[in-house]
C-alpha cells in the first residue's frame, strides 16, 4: 500500500503524480493525506470537497482513490490514515469467487452487450480473476473489437458493486473459442 502524504498549503504537485502513477503501474493499493489541514486559512464547509475536487481532477482517470484531511500537529484524524489504509490493504486482498462474478457480469452483458465493430459481435463467455491479484480476465470471441468505452463500462459497474477502493484494477480480455 501506497499512503501519499500531500502538504495542504502547496496542493497537489507533479512529483505527487509521478508517484501515484508509478503506484497504480506497479499495482499498488494508494492512499492520499492531504497534511497540514490546520495551516489552511479561511476554511469554509466547501473548502474540503473543493480541495478533493481539485485533487481529483489531476489524478484522473483514478477517481477511487481514498483523500483523508489530516493535522499532525493537531493530532486531527491521524489513526483515520492507518484505519484506511488497512481498509485498501484488505481490498487488495479480496479474491471473488468465479461463479460471483459471473452472476453479476453475464446478466449486465446480456443487457449491455458490447456494441459491434466491423460487423464483428463480441460474446464474452465468461469472467475470472487472476488469484492473488486484483487483476480480472474476461473470455470471449473477438476481444480485438471491443472498445476502449465499453471496458471503461465494465470497470465503472464492477466498482459500484464490489468495494475496491483505493486499489487499481486490471481487466485483461482473452480469446475463448
Amino acid at each position: 500500500i501506497c499512503v501519499l502524504m500531500i502538504d495542504a498549503t502547496q496542493g497537489i504537485e507533479s512529483q505527487d503524480l509521478n508517484i501515484i502513477h508509478l503506484a497504480v503501474k506497479n499495482h499498488k493499493g494508494l492512499v492520499i493525506v492531504v497534511n497540514k489541514w490546520d495551516l489552511v486559512e479561511e476554511k469554509s464547509t466547501m473548502t474540503t470537497l473543493t480541495f478533493e475536487t481539485a485533487i481529483r481532477e489531476r489524478t484522473a482517470p483514478f477517481k477511487d482513490i481514498p483523500i483523508i484531511f489530516t493535522s499532525v500537529i493537531e493530532k486531527q484524524r491521524i489513526m483515520k490514515v492507518i484505519e484506511t489504509a488497512m481498509m485498501v490493504y484488505a481490498n487488495k486482498s479480496t479474491q471473488i469467487p468465479t461463479s460471483k462474478l459471473n452472476d453479476f457480469f453475464l446478466p449486465l452483458i446480456e443487457n449491455f452487450p458490447p456494441p459491434a465493430s466491423k460487423g464483428k459481435l463480441v460474446k464474452i463467455k465468461y469472467v475470472t480473476q487472476i488469484k492473488g491479484t486484483c487483476a480480472f480476465v474476461f473470455f470471449c470471441n473477438s476481444p480485438q473489437y471491443l472498445t476502449d468505452a465499453y471496458k471503461r463500462f465494465l470497470e465503472n459497474k464492477f466498482r459500484d458493486n464490489f468495494d475496491f477502493t483505493g486499489v487499481p484494477l486490471s481487466f485483461y480480455f482473452r480469446k475463448k473459442s
